[in-house]
């Protein structure tokens, strides 16, 4: 377990993993640390605690220390300086006459560069603004193109249902959202029912699909025939967040209305469809009937009562034979009868030396024989 911080920088929802080197910190409090982009002030959104080391990527650095006055008074200077710098990149964009539009101006902590977020519909050329632009600023300049989801997402403001921007206050990272979200839903494909402040479909689409996966596949969808308990009948309207299905039997005219039923109560046509049958009445069973069980039964009991493939019974037999020659050899004096004067068969001890399956004597191969020969 590696102790950690959660740290995030300019009002974004994303926060990164920082060591707190020994000290303990609490959200809301101020810190600088060191980041791919140089020095910056960053809030701490979360406080001391530990994760697992597999939860980590990448190398952990450390904080470099708790925000000084003199650190927060350098950030509100770099705030206003935004301010100035984002009119003088407008003017000198205008100047140029460049189609893209300019969204936000972001000063460096150390002030050693500036970024200029801007959108625009295809690729810009703009090496002669970034040499305008030095030549006023008289440090770095950095031009960054961004989409309309991060245009948002840097501006923030209200959406459609009256919250503030999800991407803007909770979302970390952007996530794919598709027409087919919206049509799987049973929303109206109106572009401005199911589009966010940016002109793109709504993030909020996606929390929901894992359910409606679910439900989709267990529900059978329009058109489709199904089994009933009062017929076969084809669905004409299904809800999948409730579960109710409207089917038009087949027997049914054509101007019936189509009866309500649960998913649950319905099944594919030809996959063991619940139906209702009608129970048959109980009769007592006819003389002839019984007798006819009766006889059914005895022999069943009959059949069990043998030995299976008769292989009991042939032991059996070979015992009583052997108990009823017992006596007639001692009464006979105790010979043994020879080997010939039994009544057909062999002797189980045979004189000479066992056979092969195959029928050819067993010995060795004479030396100097070869397959060849």
């Amino acid at each position: 377990m590696i102790e950690i911080i959660a740290v995030s920088f300019r009002n974004s929802p994303k926060s990164y993993y920082f060591s707190p080197g020994g000290e303990t910190f609490c959200a809301g409090d101020r810190v600088v640390v060191e980041t791919s982009r140089g020095q910056e002030c960053g809030k701490v959104c979360q406080g001391n605690h530990e994760v697992s080391e597999e939860g980590i990527s990448g190398t952990l650095k450390p904080v470099l220390r708790r925000a000084t006055p003199k650190d927060l008074e350098k950030v509100e200077q770099n705030r206003q300086k935004e301010q100035e710098a984002f009119q003088i990149a407008k003017q000198k964009i205008a100047q140029h006459k460049l189609k893209m539009k300019l969204v936000e101006v972001e000063y460096a902590f150390d002030g050693s560069k500036i970024l200029f977020f801007f959108t625009a519909d295809g690729r810009v050329d703009f090496r002669e603004l970034v040499k305008d632009l030095a030549g006023v600023f008289r440090t770095r300049i950095e031009l960054r193109q961004i989409g309309v989801r991060d245009e948002s997402k840097l501006l923030g403001g209200l959406g459609i249902c009256g919250r503030p921007f999800c991407c803007a206050s909770f979302l970390g990272d952007f996530q794919p959202v598709s027409i087919k979200m919206a049509k799987e839903q049973a929303l109206s494909l109106n572009p401005t029912k199911i589009s966010g402040t940016c002109g793109r479909l709504m993030c909020c689409l996606k929390y929901e699909q894992s359910v409606y996966d679910e439900l989709i596949r267990l529900s059978p969808k329009v058109g489709a025939m199904v089994d009933t308990p009062e017929g076969r009948g084809r669905v004409v309207e299904s809800n999948v967040l409730t579960g109710n299905l409207k089917v038009r039997l087949e027997e049914d005219p054509a101007d019936t209305p189509p009866k309500p039923f649960h998913r649950d109560e319905v099944a594919p046509a030809g996959k063991g469809a619940p139906v209702v049958r009608p129970k048959l009445e109980s009769r007592e069973p006819d003389e002839e009937e019984s007798s006819l069980e009766a006889a059914r039964q005895q022999e069943v009991s009959h059949r069990s009562a043998k030995p299976p493939y008769g292989r009991k019974s042939a032991k059996i037999n070979g015992e009583e034979e052997k108990k009823q020659a017992k006596p007639s050899s001692k009464k006979e004096g105790g010979k043994k009868q020879p080997a010939g004067d039994r009544q057909g068969r062999s002797d189980p001890k045979r004189s000479g030396p066992p056979r092969r399956r195959s029928g050819k004597p067993k010995g060795k191969r004479p030396q100097g024989f070869s397959k060849e020969q």
